[in-house]
């Protein structure tokens, strides 16, 4: 993958997001990730970068295992406020 695509791909995930508050973007140790033109993209769109501190593959699994849970066992329907969503959040990692 090229740093232009995965630019595109999250420039187009921001044109389409129903929210106006930044978000986390976490990616994985690819090069393409740490591009000037992909770091610029998050930080036009106050969207803070996650990105394993290390080349340890179980963090990244880790990360992956948890939005899939919130995905898959927390939010199974959407959020009426933002607030509403973070109280789900919070709820869900405590559980």
């Amino acid at each position: 993958m090229k740093a232009t695509d995965v630019f595109r791909a999250r420039h187009m995930a921001i044109e389409n997001r129903l929210y106006d508050h930044g978000g986390i973007d976490h990616s994985d140790r690819g090069l393409q990730y740490f591009s000037a033109l992909y770091q610029s993209v998050l930080e036009a769109n106050n969207t803070k970068p996650s990105i394993t501190d290390g080349y340890d593959c179980s963090q990244n699994a880790l990360v992956e295992r948890i939005n899939g849970i919130l995905k898959q066992e927390f939010l199974l329907y959407q959020c009426n406020t933002f607030s509403e969503l973070q109280i789900l959040v919070r709820e869900s990692i405590s559980n």
